[in-house]
């Protein structure tokens, strides 16, 4: 500790001492330490259901310790909820937004504390407070629109000031890049690398390797519910972080991708959509047993072309074609009894019933393979669960588990094992490895190639380029809601998909 004007200044803004938790007779935290210096960006690591969230929850009073002491600037602290910890100065940006959709930005900023006078809400105050706020984050965006309007990244960025506007001392920024662009991701550095010039401190939970050696100062990893190693970033490498997160060294990042594709069973010519993003004349085909990439810059129309092949966008021109025969889908409903199968980005928004059991969203998709007599079987639905647990590895405490609370990672398992559940002939898979951990990824990896190998078909949308290239036959690049290119994944490189995502600029 310093000494300065006889004050006394912690060594660590945040310590986390022996905090354990048990949930029934499952120990998710054993006896963890976590110590962040002030004006420092801290990594914090691990597989899915290691133990971060649990950590954070205690930290921000959701969920109350078994054992163990937090402090925050040296003095015992122990939250009553998220609210608590923002008026304490600790601030949290989670990766699924939790925001008031239909509001604008300035409602959401002030949300709980507008400001007040003559007895009605001073909104003259929160426009100069906003705007104020915004420019000295270099964060430029229309104050008065709708939060539904904004893409994901935008909306992301707004998290980020409302946190600063707390003059939060310490800010726990969970997979903060996981829908930004490269621009993006460097925009959100510059942030983080200003306000540590300010003495704020930062949390960052990663599964992006070379984000954590690029951003932090120390780095962390948890593994089953055990603090693994906490070391300076400058002193590790992947590989140790690798072999720390998962208690064993991957030799490779990606499997080789050796399946074979076959002959075309799906193509799109000259497909448009009415509503904003437009998607103008795309056309491409897709082989049986292929796996096709889809690479573009955030709002390029990735996501909006699955939706428009899915029947959840209005197509105003153009023809699909399936296995030879004409397709036009006005609901999702329709392309599964084709056997086309959707694992959506936003698993919370749209993937998932969060107040139902594992087994009710792994078999909601199929109901009627499950009927005996034509009533469900909760056994034919408990034995189906099972099976999917075991092929995706789903760490869970078994069927009845409310999906709420799994980690991330294995809801998003979850989800793909509830379309594998219908056996679909096409796969499309938007963002489908966010927000996982390095060891789940690759199992998801081998899950694709091993479905393109008995014949499955996959769309891949990914915004991680080496993701894109690691695991794809071919990459259809898409720019301004055009597509820009289409090139074998073997004879391109990271320089050309970046070349093509700003064709249409």
């Amino acid at each position: 500790m310093d000494e300065i004007n006889n004050k006394v200044t912690p060594e660590y803004v945040l310590e986390l001492k022996h905090i354990s938790k048990a949930f029934g007779k499952n120990k998710v935290l054993k006896s963890i330490d976590l110590n962040v210096k002030p004006g420092s960006v801290h990594g914090l690591m691990g597989e899915n259901g290691a133990g971060k969230s649990t950590m954070m929850k205690i930290l921000f009073g959701i969920y109350s310790k078994d054992d163990g002491e937090i402090f925050l600037d040296g003095e015992p602290v122990s939250f009553n909820g998220p609210k608590d910890a923002l008026e304490n100065g600790v601030a949290m940006v989670h990766q699924e937004l939790n925001q008031c959709l239909e509001r604008n930005i300035l409602d959401n900023l002030f949300l709980g504390r507008y400001p007040i006078r003559y007895g009605v809400i001073d909104e003259k105050r929160m426009e100069i407070e906003a705007k104020k706020l915004f420019r000295k984050l270099g964060i430029s965006v229309d104050l008065k629109v709708p939060m539904k309007t904004m893409s994901v990244a935008n909306r992301q960025m707004v998290e980020i000031a409302k946190a600063v506007s707390y003059n939060a001392k310490l800010i726990v920024l969970d997979e903060p890049t996981s829908s930004l662009t490269n621009r993006e991701v460097k925009k959100l550095f510059e942030i983080v690398n200003e306000l540590k010039k300010e003495g704020v401190s930062f949390v960052y939970i990663s599964h992006k390797m070379d984000e954590i050696f690029e951003i932090c100062d120390q780095v962390s990893v948890l593994r089953d519910g055990q603090m693994i190693m906490t070391k300076d970033t400058k002193d590790t490498n992947m590989n140790e972080l690798i072999s720390a997160m998962v208690g064993r060294s991957l030799n490779q990042r990606f499997p080789p991708v050796d399946n074979i594709p076959g002959e075309t069973i799906f193509e799109i010519k000259n497909l448009c959509t009415k509503y904003k993003p437009k998607l103008e004349n795309i056309s491409f085909s897709l082989r049986k047993g292929e796996i096709l990439g889809i690479y573009g810059l955030v709002g390029a129309g990735r996501s909006e072309l699955l939706q428009a092949i899915f029947g959840l966008r209005t197509v105003s021109s153009g023809e699909i074609t399936l296995n030879g025969q004409n397709v036009f889908y006005t609901s999702p409903s329709q392309a599964m009894d084709d056997g086309l199968a959707f694992v959506t980005e936003e698993r919370k928004l749209d993937g998932l019933f969060l107040k139902g059991s594992l087994s009710f969203n792994t078999c909601i998709a199929n109901m009627d393979a499950y009927k005996r007599n034509g009533i469900l079987s909760d056994d034919m639905i408990k034995s189906a669960t099972h099976k999917e647990i075991k092929k995706m590895q789903t760490k869970c405490m078994g069927p009845d588990e409310l999906i709420s609370a799994l980690s991330g990672g294995n809801q998003q398992k979850v989800i793909i094992g509830k379309w594998l559940e219908r056996d679909p002939q096409i796969l499309l898979l938007d963002e489908p490895t966010r927000g996982i951990d390095v060891g789940a990824k690759y199992e998801i990896y081998q899950l694709i190639i091993q479905m393109a190998k008995e014949g499955k078909s996959c769309i891949v949308v990914s915004s991680e380029m080496p993701e894109i290239l690691g695991i794809t036959n071919r990459i259809a690049v898409m720019s301004n809601g055009r597509l820009s290119g289409i090139v074998n994944t073997k004879e391109t490189d990271q320089e050309e998909l970046l070349r093509l995502s700003a064709k249409y600029l």
